[in-house]
């Protein structure tokens, strides 16, 4: 993440913030239906597999065929939509669809989601991570050869076809064989009949993340994209952390559940309370240091960002939160509810910005990310019954009672 952060602030200043911003709008534009290219299956795979460990060729092979389907239809749609949308830019066709590509190739991804269930994710870290550094060099080659911007979405689309080579490599390597996958038409029934809620929540999801920028490309323009697309780098950058702790503690938590309530509730509870630690950490220098941080990385050109940044990275603690709670919302098959709820917050976000951005521009976005954040993954689990005890354990967090207990325990 380190060498990606100074990589990705050398490529954003030498692409400065016009062309900067035409990259992450294109980015931002996939993103919003790549939830159609997932298909919800992330969580799925990774609890059915530790459920039924015997029927893990066909849950692969089969979330493997399905994925790749869903690609390729998420492709043609996305091409057709911004086409629609911009009739006359080329440039754009291009940027979003060379970007699009990629979710083809990350029909693979169910690899990772078995090396999940085994909790042994070093794999999956060894083949992204190979790729992620030969990518790297062919980016700083870019740049000192003066490239194009269309060159460098090339490279990101070359990057995600070799980290699914890479993971085809290292499931053969830790002994499994490829071949022994099947595809059945029973299994890709129960799996879509499960995941459909997560898809539209997921759709849901990618418009709250990423409307704002698409929005500001809209309503103000391409170089005040640029500008809220470093801050948010900056604050989604964090999110590697407990992208990388849930899903290791996932089937632990999915065990714990059927032992007792009390064993599953307490496992969620530190997870939190890891969660809002780690979020506590991070949010608070980077509010009082985000305008040098930003100045340091990305130069002068993008030295509003820095405020914008002391904004955003608040929603941080929310996100934390939210890819926590995602194991309790999976576990508890609730998937129909998370639907709603990320609906709501999506709605919310795109209400706010209409509202914002003419007035505080980039600043605007991030003021509506965070409370929509906040909205969806936390508010209202305090204000809906039957998620309460969730909205417990969460205030429990965001108080930093286990702090206090431990700080108690010191004393006396």
């Amino acid at each position: 993440m380190g060498i990606g952060l100074i990589v990705g602030a050398w490529v954003a200043r030498y692409l400065r913030p016009q062309q900067f911003g035409l990259y992450n709008y294109a980015l931002a534009f996939v993103s919003l239906f790549s939830a159609i290219a997932t298909l919800g299956l992330d969580q799925i795979v990774v609890r059915n597999i530790v459920r039924e460990p015997s029927t893990k060729d066909e849950i692969l092979g089969t979330a493997v065929v399905l994925r790749l389907f869903a690609g390729i239809v998420t492709l043609l749609l996305t091409t057709g939509m911004i086409v629609l949308l911009r009739p006359g830019d080329t440039l754009m066709h291009w940027l979003v669809g060379i970007t699009a590509a990629g979710l083809i190739f990350q029909a693979l991804d169910p690899i990772d989601f078995w090396f999940q269930s085994q909790v042994k994710s070093k794999y999956t870290v060894l083949a992204k991570n190979t790729t992620f550094i030969i990518i790297t060099l062919v980016k700083i080659a870019l740049i000192q050869m003066k490239a194009s911007l269309l060159a460098f979405v090339w490279a990101g689309l070359v990057e995600i076809a070799l980290g699914a080579g890479g993971l085809a490599i290292a499931y053969q390597f830790s002994g499994q064989n490829l071949r022994a996958w099947r595809v059945k038409w029973l299994q890709s029934k129960r799996l879509l009949k499960e995941s459909w809620p997560l898809i539209m929540a997921g759709l849901a999801i990618m418009i709250y993340i990423s409307i704002d920028k698409i929005m500001l490309g809209q309503l103000a323009n391409s170089e005040a994209v640029g500008i809220y697309s470093v801050a948010t780098r900056l604050s989604e950058l964090w999110v590697f952390l407990p992208a990388a702790i849930v899903p290791s503690v996932n089937p632990s938590i999915i065990e714990a559940k059927n032992v007792s309530e009390s064993l599953y509730y307490e496992r969620l509870q530190k997870v939190f309370n890891v969660m809002t630690s780690l979020a506590y950490s991070i949010a608070i220098p980077m509010t009082f240091l985000s305008k040098p941080i930003v100045v340091l990385l990305y130069g002068q050109n993008y030295e509003s960002a820095g405020g914008v940044l002391a904004i955003h990275i608040w929603g941080q603690i929310f996100s934390f939160l939210g890819i926590a709670k995602s194991i309790w919302i999976v576990t508890e098959e609730l998937t129909v509810y998370a639907l709603v709820i990320t609906s709501l917050g999506a709605l919310m976000n795109i209400l706010l910005n209409f509202w914002l951005i003419p007035i505080y521009r980039e600043a605007g976005s991030a003021i509506a990310t965070v409370i929509s954040y906040a909205f969806v993954d936390y508010v209202i689990f305090l204000i809906y019954p039957p998620f309460q005890r969730m909205g417990q354990l969460m205030t429990n967090a965001l108080l930093l009672k286990h702090v206090v207990v431990r700080v108690r325990r010191f004393w006396t």
